[in-house]
């Protein structure tokens, strides 16, 4: 990574942090400002991973008290978000704005967890703007009331690299581990610290000068092996009560041995570098961080304006790396929000590089923080995950409306549809219906998947269909024939049929439909249904 500046000495760190009353007035500050920005958000029913996983495996640890979901097939992810859901259910009741809320608690937490890393390897200012570009930055904003574990194993970890820059072993611990039983590749970032300290051993014992950019770090690096230990008893635990280490076949099979191929994994490294510096109007920070690199340091009073300690960046830089090449091995789906992480690192040094060398850096970064703002609520003009800005709330208005419509006209129904709305409709709790619907499901809403419908008609009597993928108006790569056979092929894409063609497959009629930037739903009253109202009346 670029080079921008030193830590502060430890006696200012001291003063910084001296009496509890500074951190906590920041943690309720942030919080505060986190809530807010998210008020209109906090009532909306589950969405997508959520719903499908997250959400019901807490309810069943608050109804059950087993670790081991059984309303929905364990993927062996460990238990430690579930359980803090649970609680803040036991406590206050289950509702989507006790979920949202709990889980704000966690992105601030997060935030403080960046500030007080950047104020230690970098200064007050720039901890400040880094906070600020994080939480503005799209794909944390958007996690942050979502009930997944990403942004918490991210918490933790910036935790815990603060931690391991002051030198604390027990806390470096202790944090990483708590970072691996919220999900368990939260262990990447204490492994490549680990090796990155036994590299600069190594290399110092070969070096003459003493290699300043290497590690300085004091005594060994078993704390950060610690965090191998929990994560260890979790899998047995799993193991000895569902026969499976990893999760079930089908999520192992399809999160890691239909990952490995050297095509697709040299396609999933070029998008998590872009997802990790490029992504979400991300490219603007790190242009603006590389043009800066060609100007000379700013100098105050005592000299130039200081850098990063090299080492510190290095071992940033070992961070990120390892979850950039470890995510292009593994991980079905290529989503934004496994790099939450590593991306907050990246905005750290980009931020000191411009403190250090621009002179008008705060204008730079209004900008930056302006396109974040504006990438949140816009969509851009090529496929993305709907999870990483705001179009994660078009889909819940959409489902929500389509839910209402049937559950008022169809209460009876047999209805086709596909994941997730085939949760959606049939688990109230879910916050879709106030009572369950019967679903009869399908894959997606491609041609083959609607033609072999057709055939069992007899076993639904309206379709509930909808976009499974964003459909950008001008996409992009439209006419690039080749990258949508990679992505066929690899990544899970396929086209929806729209709704007036579904209709016709199915022999029914559109009697609702909605859209909404890029995604629509509609429902499809089968032509039996609608003859047999007609001769009733």
């Amino acid at each position: 990574m670029p080079s921008t500046h030193s830590a502060p000495s430890r006696d200012s760190l001291s003063e910084f942090r001296g009496t509890r009353l500074p951190h906590t007035l920041l943690y309720s500050a942030l919080f505060g400002l986190v809530y807010i920005a998210h008020l209109p958000l906090l009532s909306l029913p589950y969405f997508w991973d959520e719903a499908g996983y997250y959400v019901p495996a807490a309810r069943d640890l608050l109804l059950t008290g087993s670790l081991i979901p059984h309303s929905t097939i364990s993927n062996a992810h460990p238990p430690l978000m579930m359980a803090y859901l649970a609680l803040w259910w036991k406590v206050l009741g289950y509702d989507p704005a006790v979920t949202r809320s709990a889980m704000l608690f966690v992105a601030a937490f997060g935030l403080m967890g960046v500030f007080r890393l950047a104020r230690r390897v970098a200064n007050l200012e720039v901890a400040v703007v880094s906070t600020l570009c994080t939480a503005l930055y799209p794909v944390f904003f958007a996690q942050s009331s979502l009930a997944h574990v990403d942004l918490a194993a991210a918490a933790f970890t910036f935790w815990a690299l603060c931690s391991y820059v002051e030198e604390r072993p027990v806390a470096t611990a202790c944090w990483f581990s708590l970072a691996a039983l919220a999900k368990e590749t939260a262990v990447l970032a204490p492994l490549a610290l680990w090796f990155w300290e036994i590299a600069s051993r190594l290399l110092r014992k070969k070096s003459r000068d003493g290699s300043s950019w290497l590690s300085t770090r004091k005594g060994g690096s078993l704390d950060l092996l610690v965090p191998l230990v929990p994560l260890a008893f979790w899998y047995v635990y799993h193991y000895l009560h569902t026969g499976y280490v990893f999760g079930n076949p089908e999520f192992f099979r399809y999160n890691v041995q239909a990952t490995l191929n050297p095509l697709r994994i040299f396609l999933a490294l070029a998008l998590r570098l872009w997802q990790t510096f490029g992504y979400m109007q991300l490219g603007l920070l790190t242009l603006a961080m590389l043009l800066a690199m060609w100007r000379p340091p700013l100098r105050e009073e005592g000299g130039e304006r200081p850098r990063i300690a090299v080492p510190v960046q290095l071992a940033f830089l070992a961070v990120v790396a390892a979850y950039i090449f470890a995510m292009s091995f593994i991980g079905g789906a290529v989503l934004a929000r496994y790099m939450l992480p590593a991306v907050p690192l990246v905005i750290i040094v980009a931020i000191s590089t411009l403190w250090r060398r621009v002179y008008y850096w705060r204008a730079v970064v209004l900008i930056v923080a302006l396109a974040f703002v504006v990438a949140l609520f816009r969509n851009p003009p090529y496929g993305f995950s709907i999870e990483d800005n705001l179009a994660y709330r078009d889909y819940i208005v959409l489902h929500q409306d389509a839910a209402r419509f049937l559950e008022a006209r169809y209460p009876s129904a047999r209805v086709l549809t596909a994941w997730p709305a085939s949760d959606e409709i049939t688990r109230p709790y879910l916050g879709y219906v106030r009572h369950p619907l019967r679903a009869f499901r399908i894959e997606d809403f491609t041609v083959d998947e609607v033609m072999s419908a057709v055939d069992m008609r007899s076993q639904f009597d309206v379709a509930l269909v909808f976009s499974t993928k964003y459909e950008p108006p001008r996409p992009l790569l439209e006419r690039w024939g080749v990258w949508e056979r990679l992505k066929m092929r690899f990544f899970g894409f396929h086209r929806d049929l729209p709704p007036a063609a579904a209709a016709q497959i199915l022999g029914g009629e559109t009697v609702f439909a909605e859209k909404r930037e890029g995604q629509w739903i509609a429902v499809i009253e089968i032509a039996r249904v609608r003859e047999a109202s007609a001769s009733v009346h």
